[in-house]
């Protein structure tokens, strides 16, 4: 028996110390590199976060982390998919991406994604995989080690205490909100992510078939499902911003219809963007955030290396770093960003859970025990069939 323990604490030893010199060559061999990071830029304290982790890469391992701004992160997927068609199996021109729902469904399935590689980084045993369970399940698809987190999201809803005491808690009485206060809401156009999301929660709350969002899409009940989603958008668009002839492109444009004066409430998938926005002086002190009565949809969101990626080794350092108490600390700051962490903060040693104990919660930001229920994210499809269907039916 004690040979028998012996053996298996021998095997143990021999196998960190082979990850840790394995770890020790992905290190040496990303010094000098530069890594391609397709990233969302429409933000400028993402911008300037990201920025702020090619500083601490290039000081640290010596890489050039270029940011590569996308509108719409499908744009990178693209290129991938090209890329392979044309027999470019080395030497990419994508080495990070931004990613998650259908557009990691869609990388997964054309095998386009590196991996798995995720259990190699050393930051990752601070995930609290137990405790944020999609952060090894992305929009029901399970992420096998080809995707990172790095960071936790759920919608929220703004409102401006000046205007509005009590906002509307439900989809329902945000039809009736409308109708009684034209021209004061409106919601990001499909693609926009905040957008399609908000429909999300229009096809949640509405449908009578709920237990269907958990699975692909079926064609011949996509009708039936979607039904309520259409009828509810069709009911207020009279009511909407410009009567619904046009829409905010995305969630910061939002926001400033809301600082401006010309709508009453704004929506975003980080809690804490509202506190981050009035920081930064684009959104008035008065404005709060909430959730509706029956919870919002939360998720994680990750980064991915393409199999084909010229710079591995410097995209998964950078992937380990965006995991480190210190990238999420500082990426949970709302001075910052204000993106929730991934990591089991009450499992870090003492000096890394004091950086998270010191972060002020925000002026506009619900503590965590009011941000529940939280929603599941639908199969990535239905993401996809509702986009087109909305552009099909209101995109002018």
């Amino acid at each position: 028996m004690l040979l028998k323990v012996t053996a298996t604490l021998c095997a143990l030893v021999l196998g960190q110390a082979a990850h840790a010199a394995s770890w020790d060559d992905t290190l040496a061999e990303a010094r000098g590199q530069t890594v391609y990071w397709h990233a969302w830029g429409g933000d400028p304290q993402i911008n300037a976060y990201i920025d702020w982790v090619g500083d601490r890469v290039e000081a640290r391992h010596g890489i050039d982390l270029v940011h590569v701004k996308l509108t719409d992160t499908a744009d990178a997927v693209a290129r991938v998919v090209a890329e392979k068609a044309a027999g470019r199996t080395e030497g990419g021109a994508v080495d990070l991406i931004w990613i998650n729902g259908e557009n990691f469904a869609s990388m997964k399935a054309q095998d386009l994604l590196l991996g798995p590689f995720v259990a190699d980084l050393p930051h990752f045993r601070h995930v609290d995989t137990a405790g944020k369970p999609t952060t090894l399940v992305d929009f029901t698809v399970p992420t096998d080690g080809l995707e990172a987190p790095w960071g936790m999201a759920q919608f929220v809803f703004f409102h401006d205490m000046a205007s509005i005491a009590d906002p509307p808690r439900s989809i329902p009485a945000l039809l009736d909100w409308a109708k009684a206060h034209p021209g004061r809401f409106t919601y990001p156009a499909p693609p926009d992510f905040v957008g399609t999301t908000f429909l999300k929660h229009v096809l949640a709350e509405l449908t009578d078939r709920p237990e269907a969002l958990a699975h692909p899409v079926d064609q011949a009940d996509f009708a039936a499902v979607t039904a309520p989603v259409w009828q509810w958008l069709e009911e207020v668009r009279p009511y909407l911003w410009r009567k619904g002839e046009s829409h905010p492109v995305s969630s910061p444009a939002l926001h400033q219809l809301l600082d401006d004066g010309e709508v009453d409430l704004s929506m975003a998938f980080n809690p804490a963007e509202a506190s981050v926005a009035i920081n930064a002086g684009r959104l008035p002190e008065s404005v709060r955030t909430f959730i509706l009565d029956d919870g919002t949809i939360g998720n994680t969101h990750f980064v991915a290396i393409p199999f084909n990626a010229a710079h591995k080794s410097g995209a998964m350092v950078v992937a380990d770093f965006l995991m480190s108490p210190e990238a999420q600390a500082h990426k949970q700051d709302p001075r910052v960003w204000g993106d929730g962490t991934v990591l089991d903060v009450d499992a870090l040693a003492p000096e890394d859970r004091a950086r998270f104990d010191a972060l002020p919660l925000g002026i506009a930001t619900l503590p965590p025990e009011e941000l529940t229920p939280v929603r599941p994210e639908p199969h990535p499809s239905w993401m996809v069939e509702i986009e087109a269907e909305w552009l099909r039916r209101f995109s002018s």
